[in-house]
């Protein structure tokens, strides 16, 4: 099971929220590019960024920040928020960014996502699947759509996308454990990469991910919190890959 270490900025700063609220906020670090580096030091293979400026904004805020996390790591990261348009995606992924996750986008314009992967490759191209209830919540989680995320997954398929980051928005930065029935019925059902996001607490919630054949996890608020060390985390769960 692959393993994303997370990174979420707001104005400059790596932060976590609580079920994605803005006014529930706690401030980790000054400088993300250091915690990037702390990651790359302990064994991460991949990095999962967000810019939640961003994700509420329609825009990415946080570039600055974004480009020099990358030119300190060697690792690849992935990165979402924000990104609305093809110009959008361009300028990200010429400033070093692997892969891209799209999100609001995917749900209220479905074809563009087609495009991009056909422009960018399945494999550059995510979708973030975040749910509450069942249904797609867009703008930064501030509305819920009519979608479900089992519907949204399927067409995704069929546009050639890859890899889903798929997160319950009521397990997240709450440390309860993730949604191992949803994450493990999409895996199944959608044979796609579905990564499971929100809720990881600990080592044995990342355990009962991996027994489910989940292919990959987000944790954020585990590590910063000290309940999961990234560099056991890493030796248990990629050693076998």
């Amino acid at each position: 099971m692959k393993l994303y270490p997370a990174i979420d900025m707001k104005d400059g700063k790596c932060v976590r929220l609580k079920q994605g609220e803005f006014k529930d906020i706690t401030v980790y670090c000054d400088e993300p590019w250091k915690v990037a580096e702390y990651f790359e030091e302990n064994g991460a293979s991949f990095i999962h960024l967000v810019d939640l400026d961003g994700a509420l904004k329609g825009r990415s805020v946080n570039e600055e920040c974004i480009k020099r996390i990358v030119s300190e790591v060697g690792i690849p990261c992935e990165l979402g928020g924000g990104i609305r348009t093809m110009e959008d995606i361009e300028r990200v992924l010429s400033c070093g960014i692997s892969r891209v996750i799209i999100g609001t986008k995917a749900v209220n314009d479905p074809e563009f996502v087609r495009k991009a992967a056909e422009r960018f490759g399945g494999d550059r191209i995510a979708v973030g699947v975040d749910a509450k209830d069942g249904f797609v919540a867009i703008e930064g989680w501030e509305q819920l759509s009519d979608k479900t995320a089992l519907s949204l997954c399927l067409t995704m398929k069929d546009f050639g996308i890859k890899h889903i980051v798929y997160t319950d928005i009521s397990k997240d930065g709450m440390l309860c454990g993730p949604n191992i029935e949803t994450t493990k019925k999409l895996t199944e059902e959608t044979g796609l990469d579905v990564i499971a996001s929100g809720g990881v607490s600990s080592m044995e919630d990342l355990r009962k991910l991996a027994a489910a054949g989940i292919k990959g996890a987000i944790i954020g608020k585990a590590i910063y919190e000290n309940r999961v060390d990234i560099k056991d985390a890493v030796l248990e769960f990629e050693k076998q890959l």
